[in-house]
């Protein structure tokens, strides 16, 4: 490849993936799937390792996530939500141990699924319900406090009155609740969800929250992102707790080494 071309795919990919992240983070209409996506990511990302000089500033790679919609009133993350890191094959998932084990020897891992929804930020204060964000670009989301709160997974009120406590989660739609919305689109001759995904994060951020109440939306909370009075020693742990505390956590996880 030629600097020229170089320089070409570096602009083809960057206008590109900023077109794709707007149709799935904004729209909910994404046109290639997640794969899809990652390695178009992964191709831009190595070209800009090795033509630094021809980088956007606002390339997709160093901003993943959608744009806050105006509709909502935006909050700002204390904590960043961080998005994960792709792993395509099993050399890379060798190479991404080989560096965790440099900091940490004895590292010891929780391996869970991923589910396929959007992430979520739900803060209690004093054991009750209090502000609850989509992800937005990890920094700045939107307020869906009142969609979340007609989630019948999620407590407004915790076993335990913690002063502060601020959870991670991924709300999504079960294969179930798609099919039957699916079913009433098409009887209302309304626009047909591609996926399940799509579906759970329209539905979402609905600005009618009654809106949000009918389409059965559930969740899986899987981090703590910060908290106050407990201490909290490994992943593993805060997975307990937070079920003892009366989330709805992942249904399997298996720690190892």
């Amino acid at each position: 490849m030629t600097v020229k071309e170089a320089k070409e795919r570096i602009d083809y990919l960057t206008n590109e993936l900023k077109r794709h992240s707007k149709l799935y983070y904004e729209l909910d209409a994404p046109e290639i799937d997640d794969r899809e996506y990652d390695m178009l990511l992964r191709e831009l990302l190595n070209l800009e390792r090795d033509y630094p000089e021809f980088k956007h500033p606002d390339s997709p790679t160093s901003n993943v996530g959608g744009r806050v919609s105006e509709q909502f009133t935006p909050v700002s993350h204390t904590v960043r939500m961080e998005s994960l890191q792709d792993c395509f094959s099993f050399e890379e998932l060798v190479a991404f141990d080989k560096r965790v084990r440099e900091t940490v020897p004895s590292a010891v891992y929780s391996v869970e699924p991923k589910i396929d929804g959007l992430s979520v930020s739900i803060q209690y204060e004093n054991g009750k319900f209090s502000v609850g964000s989509t992800r937005g670009d990890g920094d700045v989301g939107e307020n869906v406090s009142d969609n979340l709160s007609t989630i019948k997974s999620i407590p407004l009120k915790l076993n335990k009155a913690l002063p502060l406590i601020e959870v991670r989660g991924e709300v999504y739609m079960s294969h179930e609740s798609f099919k039957d919305f699916y079913k009433q689109q098409e009887i209302a001759e309304l626009p047909l969800p591609k996926n399940p995904r799509n579906a759970a994060a329209g539905s979402l951020r609905q600005k009618d929250f009654r809106i949000t109440a009918q389409r059965n939306l559930d969740i899986f909370v899987f981090n703590i992102q910060r908290i106050e009075g407990k201490e909290i020693s490994s992943h593993i742990e805060s997975l307990e707790y937070l079920k003892e505390l009366g989330f709805k956590t992942l249904p399997f996880y298996k720690k190892c080494s």
